[in-house]
């Protein structure tokens, strides 16, 4: 009985040990293909390598009220090399024009947002705020049917 229950201590030992060497020989592979692939695949970037040469956080909010509008932005955004950060409603949903705003004060990003859209230079807006920790703010307004995605 004792010889038993030894094995099977044994047993639960020898599976624990091999689960978490299999574990972490998947962490490792994780962590070694990080470095052969590019976390981010930069499509526009290889289109035109001066619109996007760095990550821009952005924030994609909905300014028309279709629903999911901004969810579904947000992958076609991500495959162009952007890194969407959040997602959400506008103040409201009778934005007629889609807007970029930018919240560093840096331009450029809000420029680089707005042209890889289709968004006119007209509809970029600087409002700098120290709340923000993202560099330039989307909101879909109703002309987001015409825009590059």
């Amino acid at each position: 009985m004792r010889q038993n229950n030894q094995e099977q201590k044994s047993f639960a030992l020898n599976s624990a040990i091999g689960f978490l060497s299999v574990l972490l020989f998947i962490l490792i592979l994780a962590l070694l293909t990080r470095f052969v692939y590019p976390r981010i695949l930069n499509e526009r970037a290889e289109e035109d390598p001066a619109l996007i040469s760095s990550i821009i956080q952005l924030e994609v909010l909905n300014g028309c009220g279709i629903p999911g509008l901004a969810t579904k932005y947000t992958s076609s955004l991500r495959r162009y090399g952007f890194d969407v950060v959040e997602t959400g409603n506008f103040d409201n949903f009778d934005l007629e024009n889609t807007l970029v705003i930018s919240r560093t004060g840096n331009m450029e990003n809000a420029r680089r947002v707005a042209q890889a859209l289709g968004v006119p230079e007209e509809q970029i807006i600087r409002e700098e705020s120290a709340d923000f920790y993202l560099d330039v703010t989307l909101v879909l307004g109703s002309d987001y049917t015409s825009l590059n995605l």
